[in-house]
């Protein structure tokens, strides 16, 4: 695996003539329009990539952009590869290890999720402080140790710094923030009530299908990592949603998100 991660690292330094990224950005479901932010110098398919899986869920572009956000070097994934979509979580994390190989020094992580905490309200977004896991763990298997150690420390998981930094630049913006833990589950099934009631026991602010096996790779190769959730269904109320309303509610929401990441890279 770390060879086959080389090699498409190779591959991207020359087809991008060694430009070199500081930061990582993923984009979750109906986030894609974030990469109209982006001067773009690269823009490459997926499946156009070696080793890279394809995108098959709606709302995901399934490209990679390299280009520059506020005078920083970023590489953008416009859409990401879930557990549900049958990748194993090797190929799953695959981006980010490579994009840790091409020289990021950040990773921004967005998703679409369903509201737990009561207080919230569709369109929130929710500045991810921790997570719960509940999908098989993407270091499970031979360690990478040249990436990282066997038992990395998930203290910090989400970097306090970068949260603060966020928490100054909303005000200014007067972007409203809500904080909390989200919950990684599996998919396809959106969650029924009695799930988002056991989430919320267990400590869970949020619920979504990704974003967990990213940043556990990212903190094994010890990458501070910044997340924001965007509050697309209440999932305690009555109300039945839909992948469009996902979609719908992401594009929405994604205009504040945009403000908030290109303010937040231009501090770095």
């Amino acid at each position: 695996m770390l060879e086959e991660i080389k090699k498409t690292a190779a591959f991207l330094e020359q087809a991008t003539e060694s430009f070199r990224p500081e930061v990582g950005i993923i984009l979750g479901t109906g986030l894609g329009d974030f990469a109209e932010q982006i001067d773009t110098k690269y823009a490459i398919d997926y499946h156009d990539i070696p080793g890279f899986p394809v995108s098959t869920v709606e709302g995901h572009k399934g490209r990679l952009i390299f280009g520059l956000v506020e005078g920083h070097r970023v590489v953008a994934m416009q859409g990401r590869f879930h557990y549900y979509e049958g990748y194993g979580m090797q190929q799953v994390t695959f981006p980010v290890r490579v994009m840790k190989l091409l020289g990021i020094r950040y990773l921004f992580v967005s998703n679409a999720s369903g509201g737990i905490n009561t207080s919230f309200r569709v369109g929130d977004l929710m500045v991810i402080t921790d997570h719960i896991n509940l999908m098989p763990n993407p270091l499970i298997g031979p360690n990478m140790a040249e990436l990282g150690p066997r038992f990395p420390d998930m203290h910090n998981c989400y970097d306090r710094e970068l949260i603060a930094r966020a928490t100054a630049i909303a005000e200014e913006e007067h972007i409203k923030l809500q904080y909390g833990v989200y919950v990684g589950g599996t998919g396809p099934t959106f969650e029924t009530q009695a799930e988002y009631r056991y989430f919320k026991a267990i400590g869970g602010d949020a619920a979504g299908m990704s974003t967990v096996p990213e940043v556990i790779v990212a903190r094994h190769m010890s990458v501070p990592v910044f997340g924001i959730s965007v509050i697309t269904n209440c999932g305690l109320s009555d109300e039945v949603g839909d992948h469009e309303d996902v979609q719908r509610q992401g594009r929405q929401a994604g205009t504040r998100m945009a403000v908030l990441f290109k303010r937040m890279i231009r501090s770095l």
